[in-house]
């Protein structure tokens, strides 16, 4: 199976972080809620479907997937930290792990669903320049489901396995939102908790390796008889984390002072190297066009 980075997108991705090229490491990411407020604000000004952005605008798009990024990262580590010790809580932050990468993804694609608004921001190049479009939020636009379509649609990710409609796909896979909805809204789960042990960094560290040491030739569905089905999910998070930290190193390499700093962030440095085994299957899959 090939993949290939559109030469749309690798233009998108570049003129994202182009203003960020030369930005310092201390600080690089930007204070809470801005790009939210910032689309609010666009669209009370906006004089019809479009508004221009300023390059520092535009890289809010960057930051808001690099951010999203990183915090799928972090659920990551608490999902793998948490496997024995809560395998109902390791499962949905396993699935927030996934969650927020494919929300990364929309959003280096350019998408943000603004909650207060209810509109949908699309970031749009006209050459170099960047310029956003809105559109009404509609009731199928849910979070949970509105990222993944997005992703799922868009034609560099579309055949990649990895990427799914975030909704159940037979009578035995279970959707990984339901993962986070089971845990938040069912009841008498207490079969799923284990007695109490504090967690251990290597264990941690075992857990990652192992992970990431899995091979297959396509990527698992988490199975509705083995709920919580702490692997799978794990899985599935730990690829989409290295697929998205690939697809933007094959754009930017080197080149790009924000992406160099945040691509391997020192808080990772002892557990995780974004690294997958190389025994073909889902591993086959090449980035360059």
């Amino acid at each position: 199976m090939n993949f290939h980075i559109s030469s749309q997108l690798k233009d998108h991705i570049c003129y994202s972080f182009e203003p960020l090229r030369t930005q310092a490491a201390a600080k690089s990411l930007p204070i809470p809620y801005i790009l939210s407020k910032s689309i609010e604000q666009w669209i009370e000004r906006r004089s019809g479907d479009t508004v221009d952005l300023s390059p520092e605008n535009v890289r809010l798009f960057a930051t808001a997937a690099v951010d999203m990024w990183l915090r799928a990262v972090h659920s990551f580590l608490i999902s793998a930290s948490l496997t024995k010790t809560s395998p109902i809580w390791s499962s949905v932050s396993g699935y927030y792990a996934s969650h927020y990468c494919v929300r990364a993804f929309a959003h280096l694609l350019g998408y943000f669903q603004s909650f207060r608004e209810k509109k949908i921001a699309k970031l749009e190049f006209l050459g170099t320049r960047g310029r956003c479009s809105f559109r009404q939020k509609r009731g199928s636009d849910r979070e949970h489901q509105f990222y993944w379509k997005v992703v799922k649609e868009t034609p560099s990710f579309s055949a990649d396995p990895l990427f799914k409609n975030n909704v159940d796909e037979s009578d035995s896979i279970i959707a990984e939102v339901k993962h986070r909805d089971i845990a938040n809204y069912c009841d008498h789960l207490s079969s799923y908790i284990p007695q109490f042990s504090p967690l251990n960094e290597e264990i941690l560290k075992s857990r990652i390796a192992f992970i990431a040491g899995m091979h297959f030739d396509a990527p698992p569905s988490p199975q509705k008889s083995k709920f919580p089905d702490v692997e799978t999910i794990q899985i599935l998070a730990y690829h989409r984390i290295v697929r998205f930290r690939e697809v933007v190193n094959e754009v930017l390499g080197d080149s790009n002072r924000f992406w160099k700093v945040n691509r391997s962030p020192a808080w990772t440095a002892k557990f995780i190297n974004f690294q997958l085994t190389e025994q073909g299957g889902i591993r086959s899959i090449s980035l360059r066009s």
